[in-house]
């Protein structure tokens, strides 16, 4: 996993005054990772658009512009004089060079984005507005500097924002990358050194991106085994059986060696066993799929006594808080459901396009208070918070907007409960492997639970 940061602004510091860099050479080697970026898509004569700011990202700009004069066919588009020192500087440096700057924007081969980056703060003004408009529409590639334009710090976008197809990350990634607006705008990121390496010039960070590397995948590392070995998940039926066979089709494809629905089930695949009470053996549950009408069917006792993942229509229910004050829990809401949780807890009542815009902050208010609980909030990019911690998962696509694929994930989580993996680990590795599956599936229209189900064994 890697470290991800709300504000870099202290890395830079400890850059410079800890190891003796300066600004004007940070801005050089993020020019240089800029340059090295383009030369990936540029060919000889390619006509390269570089619009810069007023500020030091528009210095980035035009520090890359110096470096490729006569290497390409190079114009600047700069629609306001530059404030920060170091913009001043580079542009003198640029009118020696003859440099070409242009007063209105046109068709190019790569647009590189310096409008903002990082320093963008509120909304865009009409002119802004425009500006990133026309940016869009020009070029055959687009590249950010550091953040595509019009992306606020917390990756929320006011009206528009330059759609990047690589963004280059100066120094470490920032937390404006991974909201749920950000992802369409983002696309390829490159990580660039600014002159230490990244072992120097990074701190940890309580939010993690994580990769595929941190996927730990069920091992049966004995020959002489029995099914008990690996453990016994039951899942809990409620008003719509499709939700809870759904759950335990993915638990037993994800390595439980027993599987039992619990309740009255019809048509249960031959393989999941069923039964009316707890057997002896479980040692993980999951609960709240399809729940519906059946919720005041159960008295709870059962949650948090073993680990327990709870899913849906469970976080409606007002008896909810005292269930989570027993720990050894995980919580898969979506945002509509994280809504309720954060009321039923005294947490604040926000409306599911509020959560959206602040998931990470208020999933963290969320770990403050619960720290031994996992919550998982699902989304375009699903987060994970656990003690503090905020871990990120990007790797799902679209084609998980299927209803089925979050009882697909509570099984599986469930599943790695009953193989002994911690209440993180577990939900790590299941929200991982969950996407990786769904990026296994070949259609962005048509996936099936069941789909997931038979991707999720060939892992």
């Amino acid at each position: 996993m890697k470290n991800v940061y709300s504000n870099i602004g202290i890395l830079d510091e400890n850059a410079i005054n800890q190891f003796d860099l300066s600004n004007e050479i940070l801005i050089e080697n993020a020019a240089n990772g800029l340059e090295k970026a383009i030369d990936r898509y540029a060919i000889e004569n390619s006509m390269i658009i570089i619009v810069v700011g007023t500020g030091n990202n528009g210095a980035d700009g035009l520090t890359l512009a110096r470096r490729l004069i006569g290497k390409y066919n190079i114009k600047i588009y700069m629609p306001n004089e530059p404030k920060s020192e170091l913009s001043k500087k580079e542009l003198e440096r640029l009118k020696k060079l003859n440099a070409v700057f242009i007063d209105k924007l046109f068709c190019c081969d790569i647009v590189v984005d310096c409008l903002f980056g990082s320093g963008f703060r509120g909304s865009l003004d009409d002119e802004k507005k425009e500006i990133i408009a026309t940016m869009n529409k020009i070029a055959r590639i687009n590249i950010a500097c550091d953040i595509p334009s019009g992306i606020s710090s917390n990756g929320e976008i006011d009206s528009i924002a330059f759609d990047a197809d690589v963004t280059i990350s100066m120094g470490a990634l920032k937390l404006a990358y991974f909201s749920d607006r950000a992802k369409d705008y983002i696309g390829e990121i490159i990580e660039v050194n600014l002159g230490i390496s990244k072992e120097k010039y990074e701190q940890d960070s309580i939010y993690k991106l994580l990769t595929k590397d941190d996927l730990k995948l069920p091992k049966r590392l004995i020959q002489n085994s029995h099914k008990g070995n690996f453990g016994h998940c039951c899942v809990i039926a409620g008003e719509k059986e499709g939700a809870c066979i759904l759950s335990a089709l993915s638990a037993f494809a994800f390595g439980s060696g027993l599987v039992s629905i619990i309740g009255d089930v019809k048509n249960i695949p031959y393989h999941i066993m069923n039964t009316h009470s707890l057997p002896k053996n479980c040692n993980a549950i999951a609960f709240g799929m399809g729940l519906g009408n059946r919720i005041d069917k159960y008295n709870f006792d059962f949650l948090g006594k073993i680990p327990s993942v709870i899913d849906a229509d469970m976080f409606y229910n007002t008896d909810l808080k005292d269930i989570l004050d027993k720990g050894n829990i995980v919580l898969t809401p979506h945002l509509k459901e994280f809504s309720s949780l954060l009321k039923l807890l005294g947490l604040g009542e926000f409306n599911s396009e509020y959560i959206a815009k602040n998931r990470i902050d208020l999933a963290l208010k969320f770990s403050d208070k619960y720290p031994h609980i996992v919550l998982v909030v699902k989304g375009a990019n699903s987060i994970i918070a656990y003690d503090g911690k905020i871990y990120i998962n990007t790797l799902g696509l679209s084609n998980l907007s299927k209803g089925g694929s979050g009882d697909i994930l509570s099984g599986m989580i469930a599943s790695l409960l009953s193989q002994d993996y911690s209440l993180l680990d577990a939900s790590i590795s299941a929200s991982l492997a969950h996407s990786i599956a769904s990026q296994n599936i070949k259609t962005s229209y048509g996936l099936e639970p069941l789909d997931l189900v038979e991707e999720i064994k060939k892992l």
